[in-house]
């Protein structure tokens, strides 16, 4: 009996060809096809492209670096309720300036924050015709909100965020010890995802409060302390009730031997770091210099050195932005006073990717952390962080051996404020792809492709 012949694939709608494609299984140099926006085939970089007649693009990026675009789960776009500091207008457009095409906002600084089902329609709503890459949401975890959870885990929000210290905004409380329990354990039995900013309200309460203009100050003010006990008690709490959490924006590197100790045992912890923990050291930062203000707080060189050492090891899952911005006068030189928040949206793939190449690291390195674990934490990486076939056809163009000098002017974040003004960095965008259209030039925005996505988002 004579097997009847499959149907030819569908011929490909564009064809991107470089010597450095970044791919799962390494960097080589290939030629990518694109249909219907997804990737269908990682071919030779010799393999004959089309001759044109079926309408395919074909593009030669030369010794340009093809990378999946960047996925960063930590977002603070602030829209509704606080849009002077930010909006999802300028947020996605700086996202994609940046080689990001699929951000997570977070539930705070917005009013109202997404601490409801109710709440999250109202910030999807806002965010449906801004966005210029795609975008999904995470709710919210606060006192007297765990009836709430189930309905915000079934409306497509990609986990709950709490704080065990005070937030800085009155509408988003902390969690004592009882209500971090009643909500994990909530989240916990429908396999939700809690991610925790760790830091043990007891410790600050007990550290100098932070006034003035000093550094030091306020660096002592948040002491390594208040992270590690806070991780101590979030691990032991998830072993308890099996439950899945991710540690945000770890900075103490004293904690790291007990999440690597933690995996291993099986408790089901991640965590990721921020480019300003990888970047800037305490021994940078001038006194008056607020931009730098974030809390966690950057600390000193020796722990930086450290935190490369857990991204090495895998103990550090993912580097994400923490983009936290506000307007200028915000930012006054009281450290005390001033509100902490570093804004990088832009500017984290070549600020990591400078620190990254000095270090001995490559660009696969950079794309495991920036994009594929990202992806696997929201349990995206069936459709992102990869180029791969069946994956969404975004990617961003680098490269990687030129430099740039941040200027605040170029930055498409609402308020030009940044901690890396001046600082030269290796690695310039050349054009952002989501879906398989070009949505930047250069910086230039090209147009408007991102769609809002869901947890259930296949």
């Amino acid at each position: 009996m004579t097997a009847t012949p499959s149907a030819p694939p569908p011929a490909a709608d564009l064809v991107l060809r470089s010597t450095r494609v970044v791919t799962p299984e390494g960097t080589r140099a290939a030629s990518v096809t694109v249909t219907g926006g997804r990737v269908t085939a990682v071919l030779p970089h010799d393999t004959p492209p089309p001759d044109g007649t079926d309408g395919t693009r074909v593009l030669d990026l030369g010794d340009d670096a093809l990378l999946p675009g960047l996925v960063d789960t930590h977002v603070h776009v602030n829209d509704p309720g606080r849009t002077e500091w930010e909006g999802f207008w300028t947020a996605t457009r700086a996202a994609a300036a940046g080689g990001v095409t699929t951000l997570l906002d977070m539930p705070l600084n917005s009013l109202p924050p997404t601490t409801t089902a109710e709440h999250l329609a109202v910030k999807r709503d806002v965010a449906r015709d801004k966005a210029h890459v795609d975008t999904g949401f995470w709710g919210g975890a606060v006192p007297g909100n765990v009836p709430a959870l189930r309905a915000l885990h079934d409306a497509g929000v990609f986990g709950f965020k709490c704080f065990l210290s005070p937030s800085g905004v009155e509408e988003f409380p902390q969690l004592d010890a009882d209500g971090l329990t009643a909500a994990l354990t909530e989240i916990a039995s429908f396999d939700g995802l809690l991610i925790v900013h760790a830091e043990d309200p007891a410790r600050l309460a007990d550290a100098p409060p932070p006034r003035g203009p000093r550094y030091a100050d306020f660096l002592a003010s948040r002491p390594r302390a208040a992270e590690n006990d806070a991780v101590a008690r979030l691990v032991g709490l998830a072993a308890r009730l099996d439950a899945r959490v991710h540690v945000l924006h770890l900075s103490s590197a004293d904690a790291l031997p007990l999440l690597a100790a933690a995996r291993r045992d099986g408790v089901r912890v991640t965590a990721e770091t921020c480019p300003h923990f990888l970047t800037l050291t305490a021994e940078e930062v001038p006194d008056g210099a607020t931009e730098f203000k974030c809390c966690p707080p950057i600390r000193e060189r020796r722990n930086q050195d450290a935190l490369w050492a857990g991204l090495a090891d895998g103990t550090i899952d993912c580097v994400v932005s923490d983009h936290s911005p506000c307007t200028a006068d915000l930012k006054t030189p009281d450290f005390g006073s001033a509100w902490g928040g570093i804004s990088s949206l832009q500017l984290g793939l070549p600020a990591v990717w400078t620190e990254a190449r000095r270090r001995g690291h490559c660009l696969a390195d950079v794309v495991r952390w920036m994009s594929a674990a990202p992806a696997a934490l929201a349990r995206l990486d069936g459709v992102k962080g990869a180029i791969a076939p069946g994956h969404d056809a975004d990617f961003a163009v680098l490269a990687p051996e030129e430099t740039f000098t941040v200027d605040p002017a170029r930055l498409h974040h609402r308020n030009r404020v940044t901690a890396y003004a001046g600082r030269t960095l290796h690695g310039v965008v050349r054009s952002t792809w989501l879906r398989g259209e070009q949505i930047t030039d250069h910086g230039r925005t090209l147009g408007k492709a991102g769609r809002l996505i869901e947890r259930t988002t296949a």
